[in-house]
């Protein structure tokens, strides 16, 4: 039944107990008498009492799909609103739910090219940094030790100084292509990547430990790929906005099949903060591969960044 005959009929029902009551014996005088007046008003607020339950009935599914329009989000896309009932409401739950499908599916899509886009962009400006920024601070580097071992000595501790000055800028270049680029990704696969992760964040108020369990399945190079990248993100937050002294990094299989990676720290936790740039970064990447990912306080304390890889064959496709 349509949701027109819905409301039409309801109120209809409200109209006929209405017109039964004025052809009953209930008789009205002129003018209105106190006690005739006070059923009258109770009959009107009955009336109106019953109509506005039954409106409420009826126009509950209506509500319901009302919020989940206003909450719906397409990177958590097991929120669907249920579909109950019959006529307009259902169908127009069931075109909402297709409709959220077809969404993800092109976001997914257009998500896909972007971050295989910015690979390629962070691919490109790591290779320019290692081999043009690099080379020419080498170049530098030398020219200061040539002219250092040539001058005099009041000349000769300022240029020692430009040296070191030039060599921790490119440390720092080569740390900073290190980190747009996994080579050791490439090179060395997943296990040694995470373990040169962890090294690479740990410092003396920082202490980061990776434990991979071993016997993993194998994962194709999307799946590893993404896994880096969210433990990338999880300890660059650790490490900047989480004022934690420990972060521990877990790779281990899931009792159902696939791999899950835990990254946890003991730090301040996310409170009220909404959620920014990077963790949505990765709720598009978990998508990608068709991951869970579950964001949120750690039952010791701070935060901690959970990835589950259930199906590891077929990411590259998805």
């Amino acid at each position: 039944m349509s949701l027109y005959w819905r409301i039409f009929l309801l109120n209809a029902g409200v109209l006929a107990v209405a017109v039964a009551l004025l052809l009953g014996p209930v008789t009205v005088s002129t003018p209105v008498l106190f006690g005739e007046a006070l059923v009258l008003l109770g009959g009107l607020a009955a009336m109106l009492v019953i109509n506005a339950v039954l409106l409420r009935v009826g126009l509950a599914p209506l509500a319901r799909l009302n919020r989940a329009m206003a909450t719906a989000d397409l990177l958590k896309p097991d929120t669907r609103p249920a579909v109950t009932g019959g006529g307009e409401i259902a169908t127009l739950t069931q075109s909402f739910n297709a409709m959220l499908d077809r969404l993800e599916a092109e976001r997914a899509t257009s998500s896909g090219r972007v971050l295989t886009a910015l690979e390629g962009e962070r691919k490109r400006i790591a290779q320019e940094l290692h081999d043009e920024i690099g080379q020419t601070l080498t170049a530098v580097l030398l020219q200061l030790k040539y002219a250092a071992d040539r001058a005099p000595e009041p000349v000769r501790t300022d240029l020692h100084q430009a040296q070191e000055t030039t060599r921790a800028s490119l440390d720092e270049i080569r740390r900073i292509a290190r980190r747009l680029r996994p080579g050791v990704l490439e090179e060395l696969g997943l296990h040694s990547a995470l373990r040169s992760l962890a090294a690479e964040f740990t410092t003396p108020r920082l202490g980061v430990t990776a434990h991979i369990t071993p016997g993993l399945p194998h994962l194709d190079p999307a799946a590893e790929l993404v896994l880096y990248r969210v433990a990338q993100e999880g300890l660059t937050n650790a490490a900047r906005h989480a004022g934690a002294t420990r972060v521990e990094v877990h790779l281990r299989p899931l009792p159902s099949g696939g791999v899950e990676l835990l990254v946890r720290d003991n730090g301040q936790g996310l409170g009220d903060a909404p959620e920014g740039a990077g963790i949505r970064g990765m709720r598009e990447r978990a998508l990608l591969i068709g991951a869970d990912l579950v964001v949120g306080a750690d039952s010791h304390g701070g935060t901690q960044v959970r990835l589950d890889i259930h199906d590891t064959t077929t990411g590259a496709a998805r």
